[in-house]
């Protein structure tokens, strides 16, 4: 049971990476889970986007993408590629810290290996309220 984080084509310096390993076991705990391997893959947006072509047939970017590894119902395993260039512009946008995006884009991923989704409108929005009990939930800050 581990959960790393990779950089590819991204100079982003994540912090609290302990603080972070615990909250997102704590989050899947909370919901029925136990975290097998999890890999996060910080990189840029021209690196999601390839992947976002070449496995997915969409010529769009995106600030993540979840690939499931999971053999076990209990457990979740997978690749979560998220942009870090996404992340910061989303933050500006949304005028959050990027750290407080950056945690709710890698609660996301967990939740979408935990079931959840955000195809349409009612379960994004079922989805947007689990990430917002969870960030209030972490209990350290990133700025």
């Amino acid at each position: 049971m581990a959960i790393h984080f990779f950089n590819e084509e991204s100079s982003y310096k994540l912090k609290h990476k302990s603080a972070l390993k615990q909250w997102l076991k704590a989050v899947a705990a909370a919901e029925g889970f136990k975290i097998g391997e999890l890999n996060y893959i910080l990189c840029n947006d021209d690196y999601l986007h390839q992947i976002n072509v070449d496995y997915l047939q969409h010529d769009t970017y995106t600030d993540i993408i979840t690939f499931d590894h999971s053999e076990k119902k209990e457990v979740i395993a997978g690749d979560i590629f998220l942009s870090t260039d996404r992340v910061i512009e989303n933050a500006s946008i949304f005028k959050v810290h990027v750290f407080d995006e950056l945690s709710r884009v890698l609660v996301h991923g967990a939740l979408h290996l935990m079931g959840y989704t955000d195809k349409s409108k009612v379960k994004k929005t079922e989805m947007t309220a689990k990430e917002d009990y969870y960030l209030a939930k972490r209990t350290f800050d990133g700025k």
